[in-house]
């Protein structure tokens, strides 16, 4: 009970240092893990042993990872790869189903793009269509924001899921092929509560701008732009059916080529160098530390930093024991996978980030994978999708999406709350039910 209760203390700083000083994720979550191994008694030399394990650990496994899922995201937002990924996906639907067009365009371009990214990059599109579609506003820009959230969570190379995927260990591909399916599913309640309830809410598009004023010479092809994304994730799930048992891909050459073009660091860096190729006239400036690879290591690092600190907290409740306490305090319950959902979607709620959600759920949860019946290869999967699921909802006023989202669109708060934050809600408990339902097959 103690242990518990210093647990409790520990996270409640956390969150009211970040919530209500502001202060750095990084900072706040690293000075817990810090204060927890002194609150419960850990020698000095464990408390230093735990940091340089838990920062250094995860870091190496998948610190080159964000920062490689970001690199690709940078360079199709700069080079207009992801507006051509839109509107290839446009032509595809129809911009007679305007919401189900921008609720995919939000669900494809958020898994390498970060989701207030796609929103601000989408959104005169989302105004334009409609206008031409004569759909309400509302109802096109929650779509989009919807779209986004399903995959943000779910689906790697966004940053959450990998740093969630390295921290409990679990196989990376099949996050993608499980991810791919629930994140999927999520779309179908929230795409009838965009058409049911939404569509009502009066809201009107301003300012569109003159779709032909756009410079569409120097995007890349449709071919081009995709690649980055689909290449590596094809890579990443062919890599773990060969490490089957039943060895479908046999155990030859082929196999080992596999395995090590579908290791995650390989194939997000082969998705890295293709996205190279789209700019029109490449200048090898943007591969500086001042050109676009340098603004987007400004971007990962702040992700990078938080997962190490999330590390270091996991590694210090695992040195301190808490996995052999909780397995003693947890016998005959039937928490299970629902147990990293409640606190992923306690703390999203809580301070408004989903990947220090992610982060730090995992790290709570990491050494609780035994007692909670989630250390087989397969059930580590779903811990880190249930983690996601919660770490998508409440979005809602200490949310930057949530405000990305009503500011941008002129939604008003009450607004915003009534559709984007009960959608995300809808999508959380919908993913987490399919989740339970797929995961009593294994």
């Amino acid at each position: 009970m103690l242990t518990l209760l210093i647990i409790l203390f520990t996270l409640g700083l956390i969150l009211l240092a970040i919530v209500k000083y502001d202060i750095h994720p990084f900072l706040a979550l690293f000075c817990g893990a810090i204060l927890y191994g002194l609150l419960s008694g850990m020698p000095g030399d464990l408390i230093l042993k735990s940091i340089s394990e838990g920062f250094g650990g995860v870091l190496g496994s998948i610190g080159l990872l964000i920062l490689l899922g970001v690199i690709m995201g940078t360079f199709l937002e700069k080079t207009g790869g992801a507006i051509v990924i839109a509107q290839k996906i446009l032509s595809w639907i129809g911009e007679k189903a305007v919401t189900k067009a921008m609720m995919a365009c939000g669900y494809i371009l958020s898994i390498p793009v970060f989701g207030d990214s796609t929103f601000i990059m989408m959104n005169p599109i989302s105004k334009s269509l409609s206008i031409k579609g004569k759909v309400p506003y509302a109802a096109t820009t929650v779509a989009l924001a919807l779209g986004a959230t399903a995959s943000h969570s779910l689906v790697p190379p966004t940053p959450g899921p990998i740093a969630t995927a390295g921290i409990l260990e679990a196989d990376l591909g099949m996050i993608i092929f499980w991810g791919l399916i629930v994140s999927l599913t999520t779309m179908i309640p929230a795409y009838i509560f965009v058409n049911k309830v939404v569509t009502k809410m009066p809201l009107e598009a301003k300012f569109v701008a003159d779709e032909e004023q756009i410079d569409k010479s120097t995007y890349p092809s449709a071919f081009s732009a995709f690649l980055p994304i689909v290449l590596p994730l094809v890579l990443i799930i062919l890599a773990s059916i060969a490490k089957y048992p039943t060895e479908p891909f046999g155990t030859g050459g082929f196999y080992t080529v596999i395995v090590f073009v579908g290791s995650p660091v390989i194939a997000l860096l082969i998705g890295a160098f293709l996205s190279f190729s789209l700019p029109k006239k490449f200048d090898r400036k943007i591969l500086s530390s001042t050109g676009w690879i340098g603004q987007a290591i400004l971007i990962a690092a702040p992700v990078i930093l938080i997962t190490g600190a999330g590390g270091v907290f996991g590694k210090m409740l695992q040195n301190s024991g808490i996995g052999d306490l909780v397995s003693q305090s947890m016998t005959g319950s039937s928490w299970g996978i629902f147990l990293p959902f409640i606190i992923a979607f306690s703390l999203k709620t809580a301070q408004g980030s989903s990947t220090v959600a992610m982060i730090t759920t995992a790290s709570i949860i990491a050494p609780l994978l035994g007692s909670l019946g989630l250390d087989s290869e397969s059930m580590r999967v779903f811990a880190v999708l249930a983690t996601g699921a919660g770490a998508m909802a409440i979005s809602h006023a200490n949310d930057s999406f949530f405000w990305a989202v009503t500011q941008l669109s002129g939604l008003s708060i009450k607004q915003g709350n009534q559709s984007h934050s009960i959608g995300t809600l809808i999508m959380s408990l919908t993913a987490i039910t399919m989740i339970f339902i797929i995961s009593q097959f294994f």
